[in-house]
């Protein structure tokens, strides 16, 4: 059963956390990163992605870059642009994003409950960005972006967090750039408090949304510390790690749509021919495509857009990986036909999130590349059958938004 505790937040001064509450750290490059903060020396950017406080030539893995997080931190703290609570509370972050809302509980989550599984995984970490992560806690000694968990609805979770928000006054109030209304509460009730940590001991299992590779930095590091105080008791606060959780039906995924640079030696007409043995093809009724049911996918080839649809006997309905349409796409078309054996460390595939819009994939085949593809969003319920079979999804599968801000709120791991 999950546990949940709560901690003491760092949180932006009232006035500031418009200015502060940034995108996390790796949903845009070095580049795009700083356009992002020209104009804005407060963005919580400049300590996630502290390369750009740097020239452009700086290795965003210079030990320079983790102290210049720490340091500008430490100023923001010392400033008063960031105040501790006294107490350890809960909060609730809700997003509203085109009329739909989600609501979620911050609280700190369990390292243990990683180690055990009862924080459910869905993807693998890649080392690299893992130990960037490992770096950036270990030296700011906080963990500064929210693991985003979603759990099956508890109505009795749900209605006790909507009585709440019904009856206070938020603490933040703001819409980011994107047009994404955030709305920030202080559960300061210790009754409450108590309640809600009694209701998620009674939810088996919490599912890592977004976040793996920081869900792991924080595992690590806190079995590092573990190792450094061998006398530990396990109320420490390297022990918890910094999370928001969220009922999966109050969840929204988007397609994670692909382009690919080449058509692996072919011609567009033996690349069809070679499509058309696996996949019904037909030339798309609308333009751009986007696929209205799961097991359909749109292609967008020398401005022209077809519908796929796979041929019977090609699916396989009992694995929750097998069937998924990322795995279809990849196992009948990308690989086979166009070669992309690994499409993580392949560099002649990208990945477009569906926030992007599929005019961003006619853009790209555009400026260069051969071939693009739409897909159906993957549903929340098979995120969860697949972390449920303790298997991983294929590469960039899932798109959630809206997207949770970084530097609202940060645990200080001691």
């Amino acid at each position: 059963m999950a546990i949940i505790r709560p901690f003491r937040a760092v949180r932006p001064d009232k006035q500031l956390v418009e200015q502060i509450a940034a995108l996390p750290y790796d949903v845009m490059d070095t580049a795009e990163a700083r356009d992002m903060v020209s104009q804005n020396p407060h963005s919580f950017l400049r300590i996630d992605r502290a390369e750009i406080n740097f020239d452009s030539d700086i290795d965003p893995h210079d030990t320079k870059v983790y102290a210049k997080a720490r340091d500008i931190l430490d100023k923001m703290i010392n400033n008063e642009y960031y105040l501790q609570d006294d107490s350890s509370y809960l909060y609730i972050y809700q997003q509203i994003m085109d009329g739909r809302k989600q609501t979620g509980l911050v609280c700190c989550t369990s390292i243990d409950d990683y180690l055990h599984n009862v924080i459910k995984k869905h993807e693998n970490t890649r080392p690299a960005k893992e130990q960037d992560r490992i770096d950036h806690i270990t030296v700011t000694n906080a963990h500064t972006g929210p693991i985003f968990q979603t759990y099956r609805s508890q109505p009795e979770i749900e209605d006790t967090l909507t009585q709440w928000i019904h009856t206070h006054a938020p603490i933040y109030h703001f819409a980011s750039d994107d047009g994404v209304i955030h709305n920030c509460w202080i559960i300061d009730n210790l009754a409450v408090l108590d309640k809600l940590v009694d209701l998620f001991a009674t939810v088996p299992y919490l599912y890592i949304a977004d976040g793996h590779h920081r869900s792991a930095a924080a595992l690590k590091v806190g079995l590092n510390r573990r190792k450094e105080n061998p006398n530990y008791h396990g109320s420490e606060e390297f022990n918890h790690f910094l999370s928001v959780l969220f009922p999966c039906d109050q969840l929204q995924i988007m397609s994670y749509n692909r382009v690919v640079q080449d058509l692996a030696g072919l011609t567009k007409d033996a690349f069809l021919t070679r499509v058309s043995k696996l996949f019904t093809v037909k030339t798309a009724t609308e333009s751009p495509y986007q696929p209205q049911e799961k097991g359909t996918f749109g292609m967008y080839l020398e401005n022209q857009w077809y519908e796929l649809t796979p041929k019977p006997g090609i699916l396989n309905e009992e694995d929750p990986v097998q069937r998924l349409d990322v795995a279809i796409l990849q196992d009948n078309l990308l690989g086979p036909v166009l070669n992309i054996k690994d499409p993580r460390t392949d560099q002649r595939i990208a990945f477009v999130g569906g926030i992007r819009g599929l005019n961003e994939l006619e853009r790209r085949v555009h400026q260069g590349m051969a071939v693009a593809f739409s897909l159906y969003p993957t549903s929340i319920d098979e995120v969860m059958d697949v972390a449920d079979e303790n298997q991983v999804m294929p590469p960039k599968s899932t798109w959630f938004e809206p997207k949770l801000r970084s530097g609202i709120y940060l645990h200080l791991l001691e």
